[in-house]
């Protein structure tokens, strides 16, 4: 299918969906427009708690012991964290709000879980997609599925049942699972599950959109190994054959593309553009988990692909006490494709702006009021 094709089937699909009126600015706002322009606000994870912790986690009944402490730790920093300087960073996300932005995305890991019971889970997560909305001027709220949204007793169960009906009324149409799709005029947003990878539906959602002018492919979890402690936990990256494959198989799928990967997960800023297999991925990895104040100044720790992987290199041990284990092989398989890298352990918000000729995503550390750093993914030369 062609882009001309594309686009008079994505037309001839909103049309025939029923789409309220509320929504078709979002999704039906004249798709065959080649010069479309328009702007999106980005949250990176954000780990929604609330103080005191047994508002959310009176069930809560990790046996395991340092998990336990884990976990808990991070109870008492997201309840903190949330009690004055994630207010500030929403309240500038508002701010970002302009008359051509069509939605906001957040990037997984909306809530923290961990809450032992599925009734409290359903709750914390209508909770705060009802807050943020307020927040954020009703406008369409996307979110994908990070591991902490599936986390605790029935979470995932609760989350796959809960969400889709959710995120079928943000987008005014049917979307029955955590892989799914939509448009925003010529250009197809791919939302894509990395904790369960719907290999079928993602293939399916690759043909059905063939032809976008831009194709942003959304995930909690990033497309490249991470540098960090957990380097195999982004999409399809265990050391299996199955998910080699399945892993070198997407990722030919998406640089043909030549995608715009749009992820979290790992609670930092970073920016990392690959060529290789006869394309290009660029991935921007988005962070609002506000847990310091000195997270809003931007200090990059990392630049340049010679020093992709070098992070890791530094630690001793993995949470549990493991050692570190050789993965030289892995970041050198992706450091020579790499054109651009730069990490950031900084926190903010983030304005997505797409036009035929660029697309920028803006970052606010904290909640600065002037743009921290412009990131260029498509076009021209920048950062």
């Amino acid at each position: 299918m062609d882009r001309r094709q594309f686009l008079a089937v994505s037309a001839a699909t909103l049309a025939g969906a029923g789409l309220s009126s509320a929504f078709s600015p979002l999704l039906a706002a004249v798709p065959h427009r080649k010069g479309e322009k328009y702007t999106m606000v980005i949250l990176g994870d954000t780990h929604y708690d609330t103080e005191p912790a047994s508002v959310y986690h009176s069930h809560y009944n990790e046996p395991v012991e340092w998990l336990n402490r884990v976990q808990r730790a991070e109870f008492a920093r997201n309840g903190e964290m949330w009690r004055e300087r994630c207010p500030r960073l929403l309240e500038r996300a508002s701010g970002l709000i302009t008359p051509d932005t069509r939605m906001v995305l957040q990037m997984g890991d909306l809530i923290q879980g961990d809450c032992g019971s599925g009734d409290v889970h359903r709750k914390m997560l209508s909770d705060v997609l009802d807050a943020f909305k307020a927040k954020l001027g009703g406008l369409p709220f996307v979110t994908v599925v990070g591991n902490h949204d599936i986390r605790g007793t029935d979470a995932k169960k609760v989350y796959h049942e809960y969400m889709p009906l959710r995120m079928s009324q943000e987008l005014g149409k049917s979307i029955t699972k955590t892989t799914f799709s939509f448009t925003v005029g010529p250009d197809a947003f791919l939302v894509v599950d990395f904790n369960d990878p719907d290999d079928a539906e993602l293939e399916r959602l690759l043909r059905e959109t063939e032809g976008a002018r831009y194709t942003f492919v959304v995930v909690h979890g990033p497309v490249f190994p991470i540098d960090s402690a957990n380097c195999r936990w982004f999409f399809h990256g265990k050391n299996t054959p199955e998910d080699t494959r399945a892993r070198l198989h997407f990722r030919s799928e998406f640089a043909r593309r030549h995608a715009i990967v749009l992820c979290g997960h790992t609670h930092c800023t970073e920016l990392a553009d690959w060529y290789g297999d006869g394309g290009r991925i660029t991935q921007m990895t988005m962070n609002s988990v506000w847990a310091r104040e000195e997270l809003a100044r931007f200090a990059p720790d990392a630049s340049g692909a010679a020093q992709y992987g070098m992070l890791r290199g530094r630690l001793k041990a993995m949470p549990n006490g493991k050692p570190i284990q050789d993965e030289t092989p892995l970041f050198d398989e992706y450091r020579p494709g790499l054109q651009r890298y730069l990490h950031d352990r900084s926190a903010g918000s983030y304005k997505l702006r797409v036009s035929p000729r660029a697309v920028v995503v803006e970052y606010y550390a904290g909640d600065a009021q002037e743009c921290t750093c412009c990131f260029r993914l498509r076009g021209g030369r920048a950062r």
